[in-house]
């Protein structure tokens, strides 16, 4: 399962890098995986669980950053007012028609080129049937028979191995990605036994982005199994552990007699287990129909393919739209470990820890120190005190010139490296307050004059005289201790190459 949450991670990172998502319109990925996770759950025999196992597909409805509504006018404004933000259209008033907005046409269209999918030149709009309070036109428009692209496919990398450190990939296919309505949103008031409808997601993708499990298990060489719907998850811990209970309970179902039903599900976080929708609501037959009132939509490679009389300015180009797109997970971790010599782990944090790799970058653009000595001040020091705080890295007090300058201090034999780390905290806690004038405050420079050593190494040696003797039978792992009490009486500051040499010198 661990292999799938990365999988669900790496597909929500490539789509969050594309520079269209975060506000409205809705945009929906079909991935359908033939990744199988054997059963394991505990109240049967092993021998019997693993004759089963699970099949996943997953819906994820994705949010489109645009100023307005996908078919409407309407803005969009995150946490607006109830039905503030709802257009003749969006309340499906008779005699009002649909526009699409390019916008989202654009954003779904990279979102297919990121997914190394299919784009298809022509693609089509269907109406998906079905009665609820918040649809009140009856219908959804979105895009069934001949969507905006097919045939994906996510090769995504994570760490494997007995030691974690070797980079393992695997492929997840997209069957489709589609343009889709959304409709309005329920607010049930348990209370007074009434349920309000806010129309201000009507045609949009308000809130965040939620995704649908499709699960079911069947034994090798046999037909699927039949398949539940886990609907409406919004984080990766939950889809997983949805998935996960899922296909215990499915197993359990199937391994004493029984049949599983053909349902929409929800997860539930405090219980941590799948309950069938109150609705009871199946998985249906929608009844689609083509859309009458959008004609098909088109998507032309270039300006020299368009035909006479359509300006470029609008037409979906994907000349424009492959230029547009922005450096993909995968190939900002290849490209760390070549530019930087990082180890494979390094490029992992890197990325998946949101402005890290830039911080990184950017402190690299200033200091001329080993990046591999830099990697540990950017992963350890910094990140470990932005999660000690809950910050994230654009919250940093620290910004990445003033580290970099720190660093340049260390490596021109300023200050050592556990006062550099004083250092740092400083410029932490006081922020504004920069690497030399921390050092020239605190008397943190390094001590590097030969008497002053000479002196210290001197009062350490003959104070620990059983150290010494080890050291000169040949233990030489005990000058480290020597060092270290050195280091003590110094607070930190001595020359550490200094030290040992006069060290050795004195124990020989």
């Amino acid at each position: 399962m661990a292999a799938s949450r990365i999988a669900a991670r790496e597909l929500l990172h490539n789509i969050k890098l594309i520079p269209y998502y975060q506000k409205s319109s809705c945009l929906f990925i079909r991935w359908i995986s033939t990744s199988k996770f054997q059963c394991s759950s505990q109240p049967l025999e092993k021998s019997a669980l693993q004759q089963l196992v699970g099949v996943v597909g997953l819906e994820i409805h994705a949010q489109i950053s645009s100023n307005t509504k996908l078919f409407s006018g309407s803005s969009v404004q995150f946490l607006a007012p109830p039905n503030s933000l709802v257009s003749f259209f969006d309340a499906s008033l008779p005699g009002t028609l649909p526009v699409l907005n390019k916008r989202c046409v654009e954003a779904a269209v990279m979102t297919g080129l990121a997914l190394n999918c299919t784009i298809n030149k022509k693609s089509v709009f269907d109406r998906k049937h079905y009665f609820y309070a918040d649809l009140p036109a009856g219908y959804q428009i979105t895009q069934q028979r001949r969507p905006v692209a097919v045939d994906g496919v996510l090769t995504y990398s994570f760490l494997g191995g007995r030691k974690r450190n070797q980079v393992m990939r695997k492929n997840v296919y997209i069957k489709q990605i589609q343009l889709e309505q959304d409709s309005g949103k329920s607010l049930h008031d348990d209370v007074n036994s009434q349920t309000l409808i806010d129309l201000n997601r009507a045609v949009c993708a308000e809130g965040q982005l939620r995704v649908d499990a499709n699960v079911s298990v069947h034994r090798p060489g046999e037909p699927l199994g039949t398949r539940t719907e886990v609907k409406n998850i919004n984080s990766l811990r939950y889809l997983a552990r949805a998935i996960d209970f899922e296909i215990q309970r499915q197993t359990e179902v199937v391994q004493r007699g029984g049949a599983v039903l053909n349902e929409t599900r929800a997860y539930d976080s405090k219980s941590g287990e799948t309950v069938a929708m109150r609705d009871k609501e199946g998985l249906q037959d929608y009844r689609f129909m083509p859309e009458p009132n959008l004609p098909p939509l088109l998507v032309f490679e270039d300006e020299a393919s368009l035909p006479a009389g359509v300006e470029a300015g609008q037409a979906v180009l994907l000349c424009t739209l492959r230029a547009g797109l922005p450096e993909l997970p995968s190939v900002r971790r290849d490209r760390l470990v070549q530019t930087y010599g990082l180890l494979p782990e390094h490029s992992f944090t890197l990325v998946n820890e949101d402005g890290l790799m830039e911080y990184f970058e950017a402190v690299m653009k200033g200091t001329s120190r080993d990046p591999r000595k830099v990697i540990g001040w950017v992963t350890n020091e910094l990140l470990g005190l932005l999660k000690q705080q809950d910050l994230s890295v654009s919250h940093s007090p620290v910004p990445p010139a003033a580290l970099a300058e720190l660093l340049e201090l260390q490596e021109a034999g300023r200050i050592s490296s556990s006062a550099a780390k004083q250092v740092f905290q400083e410029m932490w806690r006081s922020p504004g307050k920069a690497a030399p004038q921390i050092i020239q405050e605190r008397d943190l420079g390094l001590v590097s004059d030969d008497a002053d050593l000479h002196r210290i190494c001197q009062k350490v040696v003959e104070s620990h005289p059983d150290e010494v003797r080890a050291v000169r039978s040949g233990n030489q792992k005990v000058l480290n201790k020597l060092m270290g009490l050195v280091q003590k009486e110094t607070k930190g500051r001595a020359d550490p190459v200094l030290v040992r040499k006069i060290l050795q010198e004195k124990t020989s």
